[in-house]
């Protein structure tokens, strides 16, 4: 069985972590952790099937770029690569605007997120 790759970009840690945990329960996928959307840009030519990316990406690294402007390099670079965005936000406008921008789904980071995301990687592969 061939793996899809699946680069995870969160600047918490910890649910960065605990996502790849959780994924890695599921032995159809490999994962790849990546604390910045610029460190993911760098390894975009590893061919990630899928990448979950953090809407607030400058919330550790204030520096760093948010998670749609990763998102819209993502899609003028490789925009064959599916995007799935996450964010602490549960607003309308914040998900149709990623929704816009390219990602095939919007997560919101509760107690559902996990199992959100698994019933969307069974979608989606």
């Amino acid at each position: 069985m061939n793996q899809k790759k699946i680069f995870i970009v969160d600047d918490n840690e910890m649910f960065a972590q605990m996502l790849q945990d959780h994924l890695s329960t599921l032995p159809k996928f490999s994962t790849a952790l990546f604390s910045t959307g610029e460190e993911c840009l760098k390894h975009l030519h590893e061919g990630p099937d899928l990448i979950i990316l953090d809407y607030h990406l400058n919330d550790v690294f204030k520096d760093a770029a948010d998670g749609l402007a990763i998102l819209e390099r993502i899609k003028k670079e490789q925009p064959g690569i599916s995007v799935i965005m996450l964010s602490s936000q549960g607003k309308y406008t914040v998900a149709a605007q990623t929704i816009s921008k390219g990602a095939v789904q919007y997560v919101v980071k509760d107690d559902n997120a996990f199992s959100n995301i698994s019933r969307i990687l069974k979608d989606v592969f």
